[in-house]
């Protein structure tokens, strides 16, 4: 490996020493030395422990390591390197905001499913550690030990998480101490209910929750593999004691446009969701952050920014990817590849670097917590910013769907995407080596604001000459189409319409619309009792799709008492031709006559009409103290 260590001190504006060879070895005196400055930077990753026990022992705090040698050092790339090196540099010296968590207490109690051969076994080895209750599958005897507790049933359901899962038991007998001999067990009986910290399933059967590896504290092994079986109890004996749950997303219930009026509209997240963590909460939804296991999905599909991801927070994302691109940039690249890789992807990177050809000069990797939160409008501002094409590897864990539903929208919007599906760190690097490198951007941008405000800045940097993009089906940006002729302008789609994207004139019978606003979550179609409104997916670039245009209107009716201007003209032309004399309550001309009135006026006429219904009797004199004298008087 080699490296300019002035030019990337001058890129970098940091020092930068000599390349060490054996820094974790016979160099380790000049480790302990730069430990002991307190301001050095480890460049490579593979003896960060090392480095973080040296530290403990000479007294200092642990050194930040930063991988450089496993990223772009290693190469079998003779392009040079400088840009990608200045470009991971920046981008890890950006301050970055402390994960939000919860505390997760949990006092080992564990549930045990699975045959007495098995589940007994397993018992019988976490009894020191856990609080153990088995719940047998089979007939097999239960124990003569009271080390841990023996039911046996049938698990009807199980809900929660690591700390507070709860089960429900039909058919439930318990062991029943008393008397002398094998102890037997209790009458069946059905509805037991009770909680544990830990579920252990030995069963073998379909799993208790939704994608159960991502399920915390539900421990689940086949029952025919020993060492499967030894890992999990292994795992569950360390589960006591108080532990950190990670918050990946927020939400804003305002921004959600679930359902309204018992109207269903989005429900992309819900959809979406591989471990049921999120709920509908009327006409919001709810995110379980004990169930949640941060894939990042939900954040991606989002079309109003009611829930984000924020670990971390997705305007760090874009400002980490716009920070590589400009450094790559300023150091002298010209056309940089974004690889987008979560902690699998990081080590098959570095096992590339290691044994293969590691990663091309020009491709750039960018290390998240969870790809699926790398969705189009990130892709978009990777474009945007300089980046010639963006890479997204599909390791265990990343939900393909999704991922591909996010790159078809970036492409219909203008970016160059790749989706790579390999578990061998050999085929990925040669799917980055033979990949041609498209034309980046000219003149990059880095777009700022919301992510849908992200993606527009970012095609209008794509498309400057473009009025309008068409996007795939399904999309969260396009248009609302009104059908004037059945259109009555009853405005109930203005009433729910959740982002305001619809709205109306309070002077004039309008519908109006902004298309920038607008979710395409269909609840004004939903809504409409003419079925009168249809949605087209699209992104229109024109600043028009800023402002309200007008979708329909008519001319207003003007009151035939007042001549205030009110409702609309030929609504009320269609309602007098039809009750008119037609039905019993404007059966005369007179009561006929109010339905052409506005309100002031309607109540005026009906006040002062023949049987008038407010009216009434004369009210009777208010009774004194003279009218009962009086009366004893003449008694």
């Amino acid at each position: 490996m080699t490296l300019d260590a002035e030019a990337l001190s001058q890129a970098t504006g940091l020092s930068c020493s000599k390349v060490h060879s054996a820094l974790c070895t016979t160099q380790i005196d000049a480790a302990a030395t730069a430990i002991g400055g307190g301001n050095a930077i480890f460049c490579c990753g593979q003896e960060s422990r090392l480095f973080e026990a040296l530290a403990a022992e000479i007294g200092a705090p642990a050194p930040p390591v930063l991988d450089l040698r496993d990223r772009a050092g290693w190469s079998a790339d003779p392009a040079p390197k400088l840009p990608k090196l200045a470009a991971l540099v920046a981008e890890a010296t950006l301050p970055a905001p402390i994960e939000k968590a919860l505390d997760v207490t949990s006092e080992g109690l564990c549930l045990v499913i699975g045959a007495g051969d098995v589940a007994l076994s397993a018992a019988e080895a976490l009894k020191d550690y856990l609080g153990v209750t088995v719940l047998l599958t089979d007939d097999v005897e239960p124990p003569v030990t009271r080390d841990f507790d023996v039911i046996r049933g049938r698990l009807r359901k199980a809900t929660g998480a690591f700390g507070g899962f709860g089960v429900t038991i039909d058919a439930l007998s318990q062991l029943d101490p008393t008397g002398r001999g094998t102890p037997g067990l209790t009458a069946p009986r059905d509805g037991g209910r009770s909680d544990c910290d830990i579920i252990l399933d030995l069963s073998g059967n379909t799993p208790l929750f939704p994608s159960p590896e991502k399920r915390e504290g539900y421990l689940r092994a086949d029952p025919r593999s020993p060492q499967a079986v030894a890992g999990a109890v292994l795992a569950a004996s360390h589960m006591v004691g108080t532990f950190e749950k990670t918050l990946f997303v927020k939400t804003e219930p305002m921004l959600c446009a679930h359902s309204r009026a018992g109207q269903p509209g989005c429900s992309r997240c819900l959809d979406a969701c591989p471990t049921g963590a999120i709920q509908p909460d009327g006409d919001n939804i709810i995110v379980d952050p004990m169930i949640c296991a941060g894939c990042g999905a939900c954040s991606s599909l989002c079309p109003s920014g009611a829930i984000s991801y924020d670990a971390p927070p997705v305007d760090l994302t874009l400002r980490r990817v716009q920070t590589l691109a400009s450094a790559y940039h300023k150091a002298g690249g010209s056309a940089p590849r974004l690889l987008v890789v979560n902690a699998h992807g990081a080590e098959m990177v570095r096992l590339s670097a290691r044994f293969g050809r590691g990663l091309p000069a020009d491709v750039v990797p960018l290390e998240m917590s969870a790809t699926g939160a790398f969705g189009h409008a990130e892709i978009l501002a990777a474009v945007a910013a300089g980046f010639a094409d963006v890479s997204l590897l599909m390791a265990p864990g990343v939900d393909r769907q999704v991922a591909e539903g996010e790159a078809t929208l970036a492409r219909a919007i203008g970016a160059t995407v790749t989706l790579i599906d390999t578990a061998d760190p050999d085929a990925l690097s040669d799917v980055l080596y033979d990949s041609d490198t498209p034309t980046p951007l000219a003149t990059p941008v880095r777009p700022v604001g919301t992510r849908r405000q992200v993606t527009r800045q970012a095609a209008r940097a794509l498309h400057p000459d473009a009025p309008t993009l068409p996007l795939p089906e399904g999309a969260p940006y396009g248009g609302v189409l009104v059908d004037t002729d059945a259109c009555t302008l009853c405005l109930s789609c203005v009433s729910l319409c959740p982002s305001g994207a619809l709205g109306d004139n309070p002077d004039l019978p309008q519908l109006r619309f902004q298309e920038d606003a607008c979710l395409q979550c269909g609840i004004c179609a939903a809504t409409c009792p003419e079925k009168a409104i249809t949605l087209t997916p699209r992104l229109t670039l024109a600043d028009s799709a800023l402002d309200q245009q007008v979708l329909n209107e008519e001319e207003p009716f003007a009151c035939i008492e007042c001549g205030a201007l009110f409702g609309v003209r030929s609504t009320i032309e269609k309602i007098t031709e039809k009750l008119a004399g037609n039905h019993a309550m404007y059966a005369n001309p007179e009561a006929a006559r109010m339905i052409q009135m506005c309100d002031n006026c309607r109540v005026n006429a009906q006040y002062h009409a023949k049987d008038n219904p407010f009216a009434g009797g004369d009210r009777p004199r208010p009774r004194t103290t003279e009218d009962y004298l009086s009366k004893r008087r003449d008694h």
